[in-house]
């Protein structure tokens, strides 16, 4: 067992923490304002953009990992430095560098999306990931590095904060039986990963030599949209489901006015306006990683008792 160490404390650092420890690995854990080390996990006030803090933090480590989370509206910003930081970091030590990645690379999907699906983003935040791929695979492919990637549909758990999570956010809505008011179609499919999922694909393609030189999709349950999917929640949460309504996309342009968050959640409109589903095959056939079942994802997520795997 070796050393790994992470790069962001949010939900899927902190949760990747906890499935590398369970594993028997020793972890550190790097992040601006530090934490508090505790036996199992190790805390550093380091920061992200610091190439050279970086370098020395990760040094023996088997894998460094990436689960940094700008603010929504400052990608194009706050990226590159850290982006940056991370390889240089990874060259130095020896360090596999693992990053957390999402679906934004692919752009509009035409079907659901494999790790083999053509890059066509075409949004900032879009362009953006497939920047940050790009370069780390050329850094791999000339043997300055090694490096992989994990790309995940929109998280849901009970680890996920509500701003981070289109259906979290909409669980007090559900306990009060009001209407949801969601972004985009409601009835549109969409895949949904579990974070503790994503974290054990982490510490996976952490640990596995074959991860190497390619992104790999994490796996999720059967596709279910917002509707079906809040309904499934509030059912769960002992309440009847409630009615759920798209916001219109003109009043989502309008408080993009007011709102950075909002505005570039409309520059990604083409997220939820028609299937937006994952195809985790490959992750499946090659290290044996499956979904937890969509009802223990639901039960969780809204605190109820989660059902017993068959």
């Amino acid at each position: 067992m070796g050393l790994h160490v992470i790069v962001g404390k949010g939900p899927v650092g902190t949760t990747t923490a906890d499935a590398l420890v369970a594993r028997g690995h020793e972890v550190r854990v790097l992040s601006r304002s530090g934490g508090t080390s505790t036996g199992a996990v190790e805390h550093r006030r380091v920061d992200a953009t610091d190439a050279a803090a970086l370098t020395a933090a990760t040094e023996g480590a088997d894998a460094l990992y990436n689960a940094v989370n700008p603010e929504y509206h400052r990608w194009a910003t706050d990226w590159p430095p850290v982006a940056a930081a991370l390889l240089a970091a990874a060259e130095r030590t020896g360090a596999r560098l693992v990053t957390m990645a999402n679906l934004y690379v692919y752009g509009r999907p035409s079907g659901p999306m494999a790790p083999d699906t053509p890059l066509a983003a075409t949004d900032t935040k879009g362009r953006v990931r497939t920047a940050m791929w790009r370069e780390a695979l050329a850094a791999h492919e000339a043997g300055r590095i090694r490096m992989t990637e994990a790309r995940a549909a929109d998280f849901v758990g009970p680890q996920v904060p509500p701003a981070q999570s289109h259906l979290v956010r909409q669980l007090p809505t559900l306990r009060r039986g009001r209407r949801a008011w969601v972004v985009g179609d409601p009835d549109v499919l969409r895949s949904w990963a579990y974070l503790p999922d994503v974290a054990a694909t982490l510490a996976t393609l952490g640990t596995d030599e074959r991860a190497l030189g390619r992104a790999w999709h994490v796996p999720s349950a059967p596709p279910r949209s917002q509707r079906q999917a809040l309904g499934d929640l509030a059912r769960a949460m002992g309440r009847a489901p409630v009615p759920v309504s798209g916001v219109p996309w003109p009043a989502l342009t309008a408080l993009g006015w007011f709102s950075p968050r909002m505005r570039e959640i409309v520059d990604v409109r083409h997220q939820f306006d028609q299937e937006y589903v994952l195809d985790a095959t490959a992750t499946t056939e090659t290290f044996g990683l499956t979904a937890t079942p969509w009802d223990a994802v639901v039960a969780a997520t809204a605190g109820a008792p989660v059902p017993a795997r068959a």
